[in-house]
């Protein structure tokens, strides 16, 4: 096992245990959780009621950049893979992309958590985990893993920093919302994370690299 792979097991195992944990700490009512929770939707509750439009805009931004688009856009990638014949990428955004919507339902249905009193937009289905956090983490992991090979090595940070930012505002955004407490976003987050690192282990698409354009002798870069 390479080192890579090692790292990624590790960080998908510690993801799992605070999943675990902040799903204990719910169930068990633990107060110090409760009340971080209450803390941060009271907050923006209060601006959200005196702000209107600050609500309209994050509606929006949760909803273009929201799981529902990127799964769509899932289908589209999966067709076009399908006809160029790269069926294992198709499958890989299959497992990755589409099915964690599977996972996120039937974990909804387990815990059952009820959705914050103080929602200032209408959402619908039970609050943990947040189906934002989960399936944007696994949709920005997806997509990043076929792109960045393909990629310039310049651009890839670019890249990553741009999915890092679109990961933690959309979840950010639900809680902002008062959709979502604060632990439901985190627990999204850590969920999501351990579901795509084990798809990529049990499944890992085959991405062939972008080649550079070699330097023309005499001319200098």
């Amino acid at each position: 096992m390479n080192s890579q792979r090692r790292w990624l097991i590790g960080s998908a195992v510690f993801a799992t245990a605070v999943f675990a944990v902040v799903w204990l700490g719910y169930a068990q009512a633990w107060t110090w959780l409760a009340e971080a929770d209450l803390t941060a939707l009271e907050s923006f509750e209060r601006i959200g009621t005196a702000h209107p439009a600050w609500v309209t805009g994050w509606d929006i931004y949760c909803t273009v950049l929201g799981p529902t688009v990127l799964r769509l856009l899932g289908v589209a990638v999966i067709v076009a893979a399908i006809i160029r014949r790269q069926f294992r990428i198709a499958v890989f955004l299959l497992l990755t992309v589409e099915l964690c919507g599977l996972l996120l339902v039937l974990t909804k249905a387990v815990v059952d958590r009820p959705r914050p009193a103080t929602a200032l937009v209408d959402a619908y289905s039970t609050s943990f985990p947040s189906g934002h956090a989960l399936g944007v983490m696994v949709c920005v992991l997806a997509y990043l893993t076929l792109l960045l090979p393909l990629l310039p090595p310049a651009a890839r940070g670019w890249a990553v920093a741009v999915g890092v930012v679109v990961i933690v505002t959309i979840g950010v955004g639900r809680v902002v919302l008062n959709v979502h407490h604060p632990s439901d976003v985190v627990a999204g987050w850590a969920l999501g994370y351990a579901y795509f690192v084990a798809c990529w282990s049990l499944y890992p698409p085959r991405v062939s690299p972008a080649v550079e354009t070699p330097p023309v002798p005499g001319i200098a870069r």
